[in-house]
């Protein structure tokens, strides 16, 4: 098993998904065969007009034929692994490329920094990983803590996030379910700038929280991934009523009312005024069909 890169683009010519598979071509077999079962990360190119280079992590389940293209082949991705960046990481950073592994013996850019895939070092893979989830307020999990008067807090367990060059990461870390909850969260509502999509309303108390909630659309447990395209920024309300299927969205973005609702009129009431979902400004950031359909499917009460 080895740890990998991926070079992904959000206008790819390939049948991607990065939260599920990865398609490719023969060339590339023996390379990602060797990632079967590790951790990869995927990388947007720079050629790209909205490139975020180093964007997210996952692990990969298997390497499979693909049965619907001859010559191409798919890694699965374990489900529940993919998890995007708080921080995107850029090819180049303040000493040269975060990928030290691309540098020739001169200390050059090699053509190894264009394959599409390829292996990477524990420590060029440490390095992005903590770069990426680097964030200035706390991400970690919240203990209570006693204070000397008796009385108790919450604060946050600071273990660092950080390796020696050649260990193997904390996986753990970020297979979290609380950890990736907090990194979900973040960046569903800053796509949404922190405001309902249902509503409109973007509501801030006076500790400069958020009231809204970053809301999965297919449901973890029903292993839908934690992207942000599938999430949406929901108020309080919005969320329990989206939740037990009161309301949903069509594939162009209106928002559905269940006819099982027993008080329609104040559902219509609290609904922003163009009765569509308001959206992230990045297209990719956007409700994917596949997921609004699932949800309409498996949750929203016709």
């Amino acid at each position: 098993m080895a740890f990998g890169v991926f070079i992904h683009r959000s206008d790819s010519i390939y049948d991607d998904s990065p939260a599920e598979r990865y398609q490719f071509p023969r060339q590339y077999l023996s390379r990602v065969r060797n990632c079967a079962g590790d951790w990869i990360i995927y990388y947007e190119p720079r050629k790209v007009s909205e490139t975020r280079g180093y964007f997210a992590v996952a692990r990969i389940q298997q390497v499979v034929e693909d049965p619907s293209t001859a010559g191409m082949y798919i890694a699965v991705v374990e489900p529940g692994t993919y998890l995007e960046f708080i921080n995107p990481v850029p090819f180049n950073g303040t000493e040269g490329p975060v990928e030290r592994g691309v540098l020739n013996e001169a200390g050059r850019i090699s053509g190894r920094a264009q394959s599409a895939v390829r292996e990477i070092s524990a420590s060029d893979f440490n390095r992005i990983i903590a770069l990426g989830l680097a964030e200035s307020t706390p991400i970690l999990p919240r203990e209570r803590a006693e204070e000397e008067d008796g009385s108790t807090m919450l604060r946050d367990v600071r273990e660092p996030f950080a390796f020696q060059e050649e260990e193997r990461p904390r996986i753990d870390y970020f297979s979290s379910r609380i950890v990736r909850d907090r990194v979900f969260r973040r960046l569903v509502l800053r796509a949404y700038d922190e405001r309902c999509a249902i509503t409109g309303l973007k509501l801030i108390n006076g500790g400069g929280r958020a009231e809204v909630q970053a809301a999965h659309i297919r449901p973890v447990e029903a292993n839908g991934p934690d992207t942000i395209n599938n999430g949406l920024a929901l108020s309080g309300t919005a969320h329990w009523m989206f939740d037990r299927g009161l309301i949903s969205l069509s594939d162009d973005l209106e928002i559905l009312v269940s006819r099982q609702a027993n008080d329609p009129d104040s559902i219509h009431a609290v609904i922003n005024r163009s009765k569509r979902a308001l959206l992230p400004g990045r297209l990719a950031d956007r409700p994917h069909p596949h997921f609004l359909a699932w949800h309409r499917d498996h949750c929203f009460k016709q």
